[in-house]
């Protein structure tokens, strides 16, 4: 038995056992999508907080069930009890071979409503998330002092997005219920074929790269490693905030949408950060994670539309706009808030993602990266990814109680700006937003735009 140490409260280990499908599977390899090559090879997470069963429910019964039903999800899922290798031109794909997925089991001397779910660094980090240490997916439950429990994951993002991650866990969720599976997984590779020959716009090309490493910046004298540090933070936004935000963002009769409004506000006051911190003149470069399933089965009948619906693995495209701080800060937001809606039209279209498919098929076996954040000068990169679509609070039931409060985490070991507005459990005109961003950039959000962004809290949760 381990002991894990926190300032706040300590985590124990009781067991870390190895889950494998249930059924034998043939040892094979699977390859990655040309969609798939577009993610670096980094993690995300996602936890989901339940209060104590209202009916008396023995710990043991219940985390042998989440073990037995994930040994079932993993037949289905099969590649997430795999691992990731290098085939011989250099390119990853997944090896097939039911490795299995650690599965870890601490208690937690901290009661649910205890948690500190504005600092997820804090409660959440090296405590009730676990770590990846091999495969590509590992799952922790944590069972709490009052009885409650989180469960939580991690993803090589390489091998499943937002959408399959939730298709996998809801999925999961079900069949620990002893339900069907929500979607039967497709694995079909052929689906996102590049076409023969590739041919494709110049603009698949500004929105992703290869991945060159650039020439390092001098250090600043004036920098603060604590300050500079990436840290994560989580606020609500009330619904009224966002209708005002949403027509501010509005103009000349073109109503702009809550995503391009909110994308809109923090890249200007992104912008405002920079100019009022001594990095005037920085590029500011907002981009949005665009899916692209029901995208590219337009118009292509039920069967495509179905396959799409159930494909797991990545299908984004990253498009961004970028402007000088100092130009952007006193833009009205209205503007700004036209120019993101400009790029994410060009983006969100079947063209742009065949054409991203063939793009990468030009460039294969060069790693790649976003163009956003691709560039050697100083900037500051942020995406936003949107959440609502995924609608967890109903789907996420394994058969103990709803769902509290679930959210995405980012392993504090990513160098990357991230930005998920999700919806909220208890008021449907709410957002969660998850950040990830400098230290000094988030107080400065506090300070600046404290009537929007409010520190989520368990007396919000009413928990």
């Amino acid at each position: 038995m381990s002991v894990l140490i926190s300032e706040d409260f300590w985590v124990k280990v009781k067991r870390t056992e190895v889950v494998a499908s249930k059924q034998p599977w043939h040892d094979h390899w699977l390859p990655f999508t040309n969609l798939d090559l577009l993610v670096p090879p980094f993690d995300v997470g996602s936890f989901f907080c339940y209060k104590k069963p209202h009916e008396p429910v023995d710990v043991t019964t219940m985390v042998d069930a989440l073990k037995t039903s994930l040994s079932q999800a993993l037949v289905l899922f099969y590649p997430l009890a795999g691992e990731i290798v290098h085939n011989s031109a250099g390119e990853p794909e997944i090896h097939c071979n039911n490795k299995g997925v650690d599965f870890i089991e601490p208690t937690a001397d901290v009661e649910l409503r205890e948690l500190n779910f504005h600092n997820p660094d804090e409660s959440i980090e090296g405590k009730l998330m676990p770590k990846r240490l091999h495969g590509v997916l590992a799952i922790q439950v944590t069972i709490l002092k009052c009885g409650g429990m989180v469960i939580a994951s991690m993803f090589d993002h390489r091998v499943a997005d937002g959408y399959s991650a939730n298709m996998f866990i809801s999925s999961w969720a079900n069949m620990t219920r002893s339900q069907p599976p929500c979607l039967l997984p497709s694995f079909r590779r052929s689906v996102l074929n590049a076409r023969r020959p590739p041919h494709y716009t110049r603009y698949a090309d500004s929105v992703f790269c290869p991945l060159l490493i650039p020439p390092s910046l001098p250090l600043d004298p004036k920098s603060d490693p604590d300050q500079d540090s990436l840290v994560s933070r989580i606020y609500y936004i009330a619904g009224e905030q966002l209708k005002k935000l949403q027509l501010l963002a509005s103009e000349n009769g073109c109503r702009r949408s809550k995503l391009e409004s909110f994308t809109s506000f923090l890249w200007k006051i992104t912008a405002s950060f920079l100019e009022d911190s001594d990095q005037s003149g920085h590029m500011c470069n907002i981009a949005v994670a665009v899916d692209g399933r029901r995208r590219l089965c337009e118009g292509d009948g039920d069967e495509k539309g179905n396959l799409m619906a159930t494909h797991f693995g990545n299908v984004l495209s990253i498009p961004f706009v970028g402007m000088r701080s100092k130009d952007l800060k006193d833009m009205p937001l209205a503007s700004a808030a036209n120019k993101v809606h400009d790029f994410l039209k060009t983006a969100a279209t079947k063209e742009h993602f065949i054409d991203l498919i063939d793009w990468v098929e030009d460039q294969r076996p060069k790693p790649l990266t976003s163009r956003a954040f691709a560039g050697s000068e100083k900037a500051v990169s942020i995406v936003v990814s949107s959440g609502q679509r995924l609608s967890i609070m109903d789907k996420m039931d394994f058969g103990w109680g709803k769902l509290v409060f679930g959210s995405c985490h980012v392993p504090s070991t990513r160098r990357d700006c991230y930005v998920m507005s999700m919806g909220s459990p208890i008021k449907d005109e709410d957002w969660i937003v998850y950040m990830h961003l400098p230290k000094k950039h988030l107080n400065y959000i506090e300070a600046n735009a404290s009537q929007m962004f409010n520190p989520l809290t368990s007396d919000y949760l009413k928990i």
